[in-house]
């Protein structure tokens, strides 16, 4: 599990019009073809412990995204599926207060990349994320690695 540059391909599939922020995580595994990439993202996020999905769900709500149902089809934990295909789901939330964001989650044969994408609409979206952007890299790191163990 570690922290690498987004990749061009990825960066290419954000549907955002400019991105401010950007991060990848990458889990290199075994053979990961039993599972989709939604279902990947499913793992990574709706079986995260609740007081996990508690706290993702409050802070994105923190920062003004737009969720939808925690549990339902074309949502992973609020977030809306934008695409999917066996190897990639591209997930979105809306913004309420400038900040909008985009998860990228791509099965490979034998790892799994998930990057993510924010884009900063104004002063008020950037203070918000000030105060989040450090601690954004370990969340990522942790979610995909307990669902990876």
């Amino acid at each position: 599990m570690r922290h690498v540059p987004v990749p061009s391909h990825a960066r290419q599939l954000s549907t955002l019009a400019r991105i401010d922020y950007e991060n990848a995580v990458l889990a290199d595994l075994g053979p990961v073809q039993d599972r989709t990439a939604e279902q990947w993202a499913r793992t990574i996020m709706e079986d995260a412990p609740s007081d996990m999905q508690r706290t993702l769900t409050q802070g994105w709500t923190a920062l003004g995204l737009q969720l939808g149902p925690a549990r339902s089809e074309g949502f992973v934990l609020g977030w809306r599926v934008q695409h999917s295909t066996p190897d990639l789901v591209l997930l979105s939330a809306a913004p309420t207060l400038g900040l909008s964001g985009e998860l990228l989650l791509q099965r490979r044969p034998h790892s799994l990349l998930l990057s993510c994408f924010i884009r900063l609409d104004d002063d008020r979206a950037r203070g918000l994320w000030d105060r989040t952007e450090s601690r954004h890299p370990k969340a990522m790191h942790q979610m995909l690695e307990r669902a990876t163990r």
